[in-house]
């Protein structure tokens, strides 16, 4: 483990000795990754919105037998069981709840209440200030670089209008994958940075070698968004599928998300009818249609195909933009040390005279 260090609000905050985050990727962010990433001195992001309950339990458990170290769990604020989650998360004893979308006022007070660091993660300035106001502990900032679809503003744009906006430590997420873009988030007044394709690209990642084969052999150009996965803008690589997938019209879509609703009903273990309620509340809180509903299906069972499976033929593979300019495949350790050592080049070629 490296023995440079960067103190910043983040590592106070959550107990770290790096100001690194490994984010909550479905199918990727298992106990093997997570506790790595938390060993190496990074934030560990275990990933539950495609674990049962039951499951989510037991992934905690073997994330601590596997380290000591700080980790947190990633939670879908808008899930039927979100409750039942955050009580696995307060009676394990997990130190740091993060969120894809804004969780509500109540579960972070919950939260809050029984110790648990709670770190959203948002896409616009205004969803910062709704958090913090609600007692967040901070905030990740996702770029339109980044995998998800938390927006298209460039994270270089986005990023100073949140620390200007909170007064709580601000993660900044999307296009980062070395030292030097850690000390560009710190010079813009981040407490640290977010990563999930330069995590996913290691040793420690249970991804199938195929599949990170194809990542590695992507280049920026072959990064590319696309809505017709789920209805909203993903990045994906570009493969002969989301072409496909590009091509299809709005009945075959649905009859694929259809198939797809049943196939993630049993492997979740919920029933139709649970699926119906969270989409219900998927509709009222991100004011989505029935087709995006539906389409919301394809994504978690798409992403296994690629993640679990190793089928780069019948899955797709979420990627940021910086998938493009990834080129090896350290261990989460040698990754965190690099990254480290690269900072502290960074800052020491900084022409500080003035």
């Amino acid at each position: 483990m490296s023995d440079i260090t960067i103190a910043t609000p983040l590592t106070e905050l959550v107990g770290v000795r790096h100001p690194i985050v490994q984010t909550g990727m479905g199918w990727v962010a298992g106990p093997r990754l997570v506790s790595a990433a938390a060993n190496a001195g990074a934030l560990g992001i275990l990933a539950s919105a495609t674990m049962t309950t039951g499951r989510l339990r037991s992934a905690v458990r073997e994330v601590k037998s596997r380290t000591d170290a700080p980790f947190g769990v990633n939670l879908r604020a808008d899930a039927r069981d979100a409750a039942e989650r955050v009580r696995i998360i307060i009676d394990e004893d997990v130190k740091v709840a993060s969120f894809a979308l804004a969780p509500s006022r109540e579960l972070i007070a919950r939260l809050k209440d029984a110790g648990v660091v709670v770190i959203p993660s948002i896409g616009a300035r205004r969803h910062a200030e709704k958090v913090a106001a609600w007692g967040a502990d901070a905030v990740v900032v996702q770029g339109g670089e980044g995998g998800g679809h938390t927006g298209d503003v460039a994270t270089t744009v986005l990023l100073p209008q949140v620390v200007d906006a909170v007064d709580i430590p601000v993660v900044a997420a999307g296009g980062f994958h070395d030292g030097r873009g850690l000390v560009a988030a710190l010079a813009y007044g981040a407490a640290g940075i977010a990563m999930g394709t330069r995590f996913l690209l290691t040793s420690d990642s249970t991804v199938p070698d195929a599949v990170k084969a194809a990542y590695l052999a992507a280049s920026v150009k072959d990064v590319t968004v696309t809505a017709k996965v789920d209805g909203l803008p993903h990045r994906m690589l570009r493969t002969e599928l989301v072409d496909t997938l590009e091509r299809s019209g709005r009945a075959a879509s649905l009859l694929r998300a259809v198939r797809h609703a049943g196939a993630f009903r049993r492997e979740s273990g919920m029933s139709w009818a649970q699926m119906i309620r969270d989409g219900l509340a998927m509709k009222h809180g991100r004011r989505l249609t029935w087709s995006q509903i539906l389409l919301a299906a394809n994504t978690p069972m798409l992403l296994r195909a690629s993640m679990v499976e190793g089928r780069t033929d019948l899955g797709v593979m979420a990627a940021g933009q910086v998938a493009g300019v990834i080129d090896d495949m350290p261990s989460c350790a040698e990754l965190v040390d690099r990254v480290m050592a690269e900072a502290h080049a960074a800052l020491r070629s900084l022409p500080l005279a003035v």
